[in-house]
């Protein structure tokens, strides 16, 4: 069975530069891989026809042309060739996610080192390690073909809490030991 896709085709004026970057924003938020400059590409759902909908009228309201349609590639090498773009657009997000990761690990490791066990530190790690869970929820959310990179940022996370846990741990027990 092919994959339906939605392909959309646009063109906006140049300024303001503003209206036309949010626009990118937007569609690379949905997780579209652009083919060419205006042209993109969505696993076809409810969703996202809807939300192309709604782009669609922005772009109209920003004096701009597109059209929106409904696709299949020509066969299973071409179907093949836009699924690895868009893994390798995830396994991007996921490296980066990753690479967030070691500094997390890094800034534990730091306040390890100086036996800076406070709760005002711990407060701070628990709100990078939240950033970094809501940004793998995001990433997962666009992973529409099952990345590469999916388990290995997964695993990394798990780290982080897991190091964040031992962290706290340690905070309490200091804690405890001022009181």
């Amino acid at each position: 069975m092919s994959q339906n896709w939605l392909l959309l085709t646009y063109k906006v004026p140049s300024e303001p530069a503003k209206k036309r970057i949010a626009l990118w924003r937007k569609l690379k938020g949905m997780g579209a891989v652009y083919l060419q400059n205006g042209v993109c590409l969505l696993p076809k759902s409810d969703d996202h026809v809807r939300q192309l909908k709604m782009l669609e009228h922005e772009i109209d309201s920003m004096a701009g042309d597109s059209v929106i349609l409904e696709t299949v590639a020509l066969d299973r090498l071409q179907e093949e060739k836009v699924v690895s773009r868009f893994r390798a657009d995830r396994d991007e997000e996921y490296r980066e996610l990753i690479d967030k990761c070691n500094d997390f690990e890094a800034e534990i490791a730091k306040e390890t080192a100086d036996c800076h066990f406070t709760y005002a530190e711990l407060e701070e790690n628990d709100v990078d390690l939240k950033k970094l869970q809501n940004w793998l929820a995001k990433i997962r959310k666009l992973d529409f073909y099952g990345a590469q990179l999916l388990v290995e940022a997964e695993q990394r996370l798990q780290e982080c809490e897991a190091l964040l846990d031992t962290y706290a741990q340690r905070v309490f027990e200091a804690q405890d030991e001022n009181r």
